[in-house]
């Protein structure tokens, strides 16, 4: 695997990374990208210069994952944001990969912390379907994962759960805030 920037003139990669958004995003987060052709302008946006956008590719030269990181705070903090994976190459390394390679490139422009948001609209998770009100932090500090959600897999790589937003995305369906320090 390698992983390497795509330029806006890269309309192979550009394209089989829009399909790899638009699929990873459909089964829980459908209303985000729901169609190829906004999953590639998703994609466009992350190629804008005030952004990092990586993309992984197999042995075959074939996009694999992409991921996009967006400076904020005065470049004190990256929010992270989109990861996704092509559904045959989860279990295979491919978003730790990203993410570590985007932590590294955010470290070096001076970050010391990164971030993002992981919704659950789907009851992935304690967290989502509930009334989080008022004992938000109770249940931040109890949240277990029923299905997959991907909170469990940043937590792998270091992250925290840092908050959530109750109701961000509609009653009982939580944005998950989750940050990680990058100096020591």
């Amino acid at each position: 695997m390698k992983i390497i920037t795509p330029t806006a003139e890269d309309e192979k990669l550009i394209n089989e990374a829009a399909v790899i958004l638009f699929e990873g995003f459909q089964e829980l987060w459908p209303n985000t990208y729901p169609d190829i052709e906004t999953a590639r302008q998703g994609i466009e946006k992350i190629l804008a210069p005030d952004w990092i956008c990586r993309v992984a590719l197999d042995n075959e030269g074939q996009v694999v994952g992409l991921i996009g990181a967006v400076r904020e705070y005065d470049g004190n903090a990256w929010c992270l944001y989109p990861l996704a994976v092509r559904l045959d190459s989860w279990g295979r390394g491919v978003g730790r990969a990203l993410v570590e390679d985007v932590e590294r490139l955010v470290k070096e422009r001076g970050a010391t912390t990164i971030y993002l948001g992981t919704d659950d609209t789907a009851g992935m998770t304690t967290l989502g379907n509930v009334d989080l009100y008022p004992n938000v932090y109770e249940h931040i500090a109890n949240v277990k994962n029923l299905r997959r959600h991907p909170y469990e897999f940043y937590q792998k790589l270091g992250y925290t759960i840092v908050g959530v937003i109750p109701d961000a995305n509609g009653i009982g369906k939580p944005d998950i805030f989750m940050s990680k320090r990058l100096v020591p």
